[in-house]
């Protein structure tokens, strides 16, 4: 008798999820890897029921959720919906588009999130909340503390939403996936490029003088290219992080003494 695997994903399912990712998106969190753990952990659930019967699927799935992740805690979850809608929808086949997906959205929501949530909803009810704790009210501490509540209770709509409008798309927009998979790949890029001028400041700052004249070599590499060394060194970083041997630990220290081995030369500011 052949065993049948329910591999349907349930509402219960879902706000166990929700909630496995609210209270775990930070288990784990290291600079290598950043959520990764976090995120793996709450999608478990749901990959037990779609690759339990598979283990080799369900192993190379687990470790593809356990590559880097990085973004506002509070929009993981809408992040977190779509994907499972996706893989419940196509299974393993859905691999690379899942990739593509976090890539392509963890940047984009970091930005918005962190905006939305760290800089105005944590200023405006923090400072409040503060300003009556200074005047000895303890007005401010409940109101610091209903805040986070409904803080809490949005985030965990947060991913049955993402999951409905993950079956939408994989539905109405099923022909069109490997677009939409090219689509969120060329947006991930571009985020990350749209990042590596500001993010990154490197300069150089040598300048030539002969007889008064002065030559800026920073200028004339603007003049071929604004941010062409900040890109240049970004470039080095991914080809490193590309060979055999070398980890973003490893990386990162190349990176820091290379830095200081140039500063020291005058090379690069």
């Amino acid at each position: 008798m052949n065993k049948t695997v329910d591999n349907k994903i349930t509402k219960k399912d879902l706000t166990k999820m929700s909630w496995r990712y609210i209270l775990g998106s930070q288990l784990n969190w290291n600079y290598e890897r950043m959520m990764s753990s976090g995120y793996l952990y709450a999608i478990l659930p749901a990959l037990k029921k779609i690759y339990g019967d598979k283990p080799e699927q369900y192993k190379d799935m687990m470790e593809t959720h356990n590559q880097f992740f990085n973004t506002n805690a509070n929009f993981g979850n809408l992040i977190l919906g779509i994907d499972i809608a996706i893989e419940e929808q196509d299974g393993y086949e859905s691999k690379e588009t899942i990739v593509a997906l976090k890539t392509a959205l963890m940047g984009s929501l970091a930005g918005v999130g962190d905006s939305l949530f760290h800089v105005i909803w944590g200023t405006i009810f923090g400072s409040i909340a503060a300003s009556l704790a200074q005047q000895g009210s303890s007005a401010g501490v409940i109101m610091w503390i209903v805040a986070n509540m409904i803080l809490m209770y949005g985030r965990s709509l947060l991913l049955p939403l993402g999951y409905r409008q993950g079956v939408k798309l994989v539905t109405t927009l099923k022909d069109k996936l490997t677009s939409f998979t090219n689509a969120a790949t060329v947006l991930g890029i571009t985020v990350i490029g749209a990042l590596i001028p500001t993010v990154v400041r490197a300069t150089v700052p040598y300048v030539y003088e002969n007889q008064g004249v002065e030559l800026v070599l920073q200028d004339t590499v603007d003049a071929i290219m604004p941010g062409l060394v900040p890109a240049a060194l970004v470039g080095l970083t991914y080809w490193m992080l590309g060979r055999k041997g070398l980890n973003s630990t490893r990386v990162i220290w190349i990176i820091l003494i290379l830095s200081i081995v140039l500063r020291s030369l005058n090379i690069l500011a």
